[in-house]
């Protein structure tokens, strides 16, 4: 029986392409106000597994079931812009939205880049422009947020401030988080719930656990195992987009827990 709280999952999913397996057997559940995040070498079926959880691909064999009326905010992990393009960071986000002026602001405020709104999408940097494209996801009020790779492009200190401003989104919206990401270091500080993926999933669970997992440990080495089984991540200040320390840091609302009415899920 699925819980209120419960948004999508996969149920033994399998992919094929081709007739050839690229992913078997996979199964994930992402709840309101959780962060669950996806890791595995290259070809390891995640993007196919997202793929199907987003209804993009229709599994061979198993099952995915999403939330009634699921909103999906979705953050691809790159973006490609003809050059020539005379393409403003606002015109970026008018495009397909049916947002008012009001609302563009709010989002890039809310995703840490509300100072590039008039520049040209070819001119901002890595960082801002993850930040662009995460506050394009927000402006869709989502339930869930999928976010394929979302520090691509952005140095180490800005991937730490991405991950901490993506938990933060998660506390004030309550929202439900389902991440692909390489950075195995940071994504053990800031994800609730890990599945190790390698054309199937080889474990799964809270962080500390799933690295110290036998086959978590033969897929990355015993040294980034023992190394992340003791990481933490701790911060008394912040960084803006260049790598600065803010002085006053950042705040966070406190967590929200959104009351959903009904349980009602759609099955694919």
């Amino acid at each position: 029986m699925t819980d209120c709280s419960t948004l999508i999952t996969a149920t033994d999913v399998e992919v094929r392409f081709g007739g050839h397996a690229v992913l078997t057997g996979a199964s994930v559940t992402v709840r309101a106000g959780e962060i669950v995040t996806l890791i595995g070498p290259n070809g390891a079926g995640k993007t196919s597994l997202v793929r199907a959880l987003l209804g993009l691909v229709k599994p061979t064999k198993g099952s995915v079931s999403r939330k009634k009326g699921l909103r999906i905010g979705y953050m691809p992990q790159r973006l490609s812009i003809d050059p020539s393009l005379p393409l403003t960071v606002e015109r970026f986000l008018q495009l397909g939205a049916a947002s008012r002026h009001a609302d563009f602001d709010a989002a890039l405020a809310e995703a840490g880049a509300g100072h590039v709104m008039h520049s040209p999408m070819q001119g901002i940097s890595g960082g801002e422009l993850q930040r662009v494209m995460l506050a394009r996801a927000l402006l869709r009020e989502p339930d869930l947020l999928v976010l394929d790779e979302p520090v691509q492009g952005v140095d180490v200190t800005g991937q730490a401030e991405l991950y901490r401003l993506i938990q933060g989104i998660r506390q004030h919206r309550g929202v439900g988080v389902l991440m692909v990401s390489h950075d195995l270091h940071v994504v053990m500080a800031k994800t609730d719930h890990v599945v190790c993926l390698n054309r199937h999933v080889c474990c799964a669970g809270h962080p500390e656990a799933v690295s110290r997992h036998p086959e978590f440990v033969a897929l990355f080495g015993p040294d980034i195992a023992s190394t992340l089984a003791v990481y933490t991540h701790a911060h008394d200040h912040a960084h803006d987009l260049e790598g600065h320390v803010i002085k006053d840091g950042h705040t966070h609302a406190d967590h929200v827990h959104t009351d959903h009415e009904g349980c009602d899920h759609d099955h694919g």
